[in-house]
């Protein structure tokens, strides 16, 4: 019975292992990388054939910095005075590029995966998850009659909607160029910031909706029909017009299909790029519409070529927005911005138009690391 039991087991645990492919049961398990001790962080790699390791990372303004070798095969790099952030790398082990193995956490932005990590403190507190009531995160598809085919968008419901019948407030969120429904939520930690910002107090209960702002893809890759296919950031739907003009499309199914309030005073919409660039001609061609823009690193201008009327008669339309009235027009961008400039002369524009504004200028560039800083600053000004 004994070595019947026995021989039972090592044929289970053979089976077991080889339907589990994808784990490594013989892997160094004594690995720790990356090992973030409060400012510090050391970054570790064993390759020990590799001829080179270089470590990238988004927080570098030089080139690559490369690991040193140890005995034991084992690369290694330790850089200090981290500030409160999330942070993504790569290596790269001989000139080709490598997420780190010993880091199951991973992002995707746009066609890029890289390992990731977080240094907490005060800055990245509010992207942290804490022990708060968490609102809900769903993927729903809607039918667009205008681009003729089924899309899909993210929603945040904040905790306590499913077990109360009040109404609510809501923001529509833009990713940026090359992003989709997921980016906000991956990237952008958008259900954490307003989990925090909800349970101190800090913003009012609201809905978020984060749609696909390319129209040439129904979904996130590999999320629709469309298959897997090789991702772009120049997709053709940029500068048509198209999600302008179909937005409303996403605001009925959001009021047919949740608990949301339909004055003006109660929509907001905002985003980050393209997002932005979207916000700014939504908002100014439906001047009724949303009570509360934000800008966050604004596109301005579409290319000369391109001659959708949404983008036409902007000053014209800027006025009679103005006129209009609104609750809060919010611009924010990082003082070394590759879009720096075209949001100074868009600020001018409106400074000449008497056209009230609120302007926050961060350190940075076009960068995560600000647009989660300023969707923690603009959800609390919302819906007072």
């Amino acid at each position: 019975m004994k070595l019947k039991h026995i021989l039972y087991f090592l044929i289970l645990f053979h089976s077991f292992a080889y339907a589990q492919e994808n784990l490594d049961f013989n892997a160094k398990k004594n690995i720790i990388s990356p090992e973030v001790n409060e400012k510090k962080v050391t970054f570790r790699l064993l390759a020990p054939q590799a001829k080179t390791v270089k470590l990238q990372g988004n927080w570098m303004e030089s080139s690559p910095v490369e690991l040193q070798k140890g005995a034991d095969g084992v690369w290694s790099l330790s850089q200090a005075d981290f500030k409160p952030d999330i942070y993504t790398y790569s290596y790269l082990v001989d000139g080709v590029k490598a997420n780190d193995p010993n880091n199951p956490y991973q992002v995707r932005d746009v066609s890029s995966v890289m390992s990731m990590f977080l240094v907490a403190g005060p800055q990245s507190l509010s992207y942290e998850v804490q022990r708060v009531p968490h609102g809900s995160v769903t993927k729903r598809w809607y039918a667009s009659k205008g681009l003729q085919e089924d899309r899909r968008l993210t929603v945040y419901t904040p905790p306590g909607y499913e077990s109360n019948k009040g109404k609510y407030p809501v923001l529509y969120l833009l990713h940026g160029m090359g992003g989709d429904e997921e980016a906000w939520m991956t990237l952008g930690r958008a259900s954490q910031i307003l989990d925090n910002l909800i349970a101190a107090g800090k913003a009012k209960p609201m809905i978020v909706v984060m749609p696909n702002g390319h129209t040439s893809n129904a979904a996130a890759p590999g999320e629709s029909a469309k298959g897997f296919y090789k991702i772009d950031m120049m997709t053709p739907d940029i500068f048509t017009g198209d999600m302008e003009t179909y937005f409303n499309e996403i605001i009925n199914f959001t009021e047919q299909n949740y608990r949301v309030k339909s004055d003006a005073k109660d929509r907001a919409i905002a985003g980050l790029s393209m997002g932005g660039f979207h916000s700014l001609y939504i908002s100014a061609n439906q001047p009724k519409m949303f009570g509360y823009v934000g800008l966050f690193s604004p596109a301005i201008l579409p290319p000369q070529n391109k001659q959708s009327p949404i983008y036409m008669n902007l000053d014209t339309k800027l006025d009679i927005q103005r006129k209009q009235g609104y609750q809060l027009y919010w611009i924010a961008i990082g003082k070394t911005d590759f879009l720096y400039k075209s949001v100074t002369d868009f600020r001018n524009k409106l400074d000449r138009s008497g056209f009230k504004y609120i302007y926050v200028e961060s350190d940075g560039g076009h960068t995560w690391s600000n647009w989660r800083t300023y969707l923690t600053d603009f959800v609390p000004q919302l819906f007072k």
